[in-house]
């Protein structure tokens, strides 16, 4: 991690699970983090929960990522402030009770794909165009995707919903940035993350009442994996990894 060392990560859906468990890994390894998440308070909690030495380098920002323009006004002020994203981990992403042939589900199918995937394309092009401007030439876009974002799972009793189209979506748009990068001419790396199951607040507590010993991975194991993935050779990519937990059934 030494290149890293007082770069600047901005990290998605920083207030909890794999988000916060990001923050507090890289801060850790020397890096400059800044957390955008919904929950300021939240926020304000993981700074403080951070060691003495460490809290100087966090910075927490409140901003959602399903409405573009906040999303522009986040990366103004990381440039504004900190001279611009070096590393995005992004994180964020939803999943809402209602299924797709739900009558009235329109504004829960919508805030599943304004989150999930627009939202991950208004941060990627924003931290691609702040490493563009600079001329940052090792620069890296992390996305935390999941294992339905490349297969369902039939699980008796429960539904994906939304979240696992728009994790397909996702694993399509990576590819499609990372040709991008390629045409521009740049060694802007993307590497998509894709965990199985997490313990994490957006598990659904039906996953476990159906399948009570189901096994998850903790939300350090991710953070682990971006850590990993962000410290490879110029010369290697992770495009996609997969973790999953040992025992998990699909």
């Amino acid at each position: 991690m030494d290149r890293w060392l007082n770069r600047v990560a901005v990290v998605t859906g920083a207030s909890s699970g794999i988000g916060s468990a990001c923050c507090k890994d890289l801060v850790a390894k020397g890096m400059v983090v800044v957390g955008l998440a919904r929950r300021e308070e939240r926020l304000k909690q993981l700074k403080e929960s951070l060691p003495a030495d460490q809290q100087a380098r966090f910075h927490g920002h409140k901003c959602d990522v399903s409405v573009e323009q906040q999303v522009v006004d986040a990366f103004a002020w990381v440039e504004e402030a900190l001279g611009g994203a070096d590393v995005l981990v992004n994180n964020a992403g939803i999943i809402t009770g209602s299924l797709l042939t739900d009558e009235g589900n329109g504004a829960d199918v919508r805030s599943v794909l304004d989150t999930n995937v627009l939202g991950f394309v208004w941060c990627a092009r924003e931290a691609f165009k702040s490493q563009q401007k600079r001329d940052v030439t090792d620069g890296h876009v992390v996305v935390i995707n999941s294992v339905v974002g490349h297969k369902i799972p039939h699980i008796p009793g429960f539904n994906f919903k939304m979240y696992a189209p728009s994790k397909f979506a996702v694993t399509a748009m990576v590819e499609i940035l990372r040709q991008e990068f390629q045409l521009k001419n740049t060694q802007t790396k993307i590497t998509s993350i894709s965990p199985g199951a997490v313990d994490t607040e957006i598990v659904d507590e039906k996953i476990k009442e159906i399948m009570p010993n189901f096994p998850m991975l903790r939300a350090e194991d991710v953070a682990d994996a971006v850590s990993y993935c962000i410290q490879t050779p110029p010369n290697v990519q992770i495009h996609e990894l997969t973790i999953k937990p040992i025992g998990e059934a699909f």
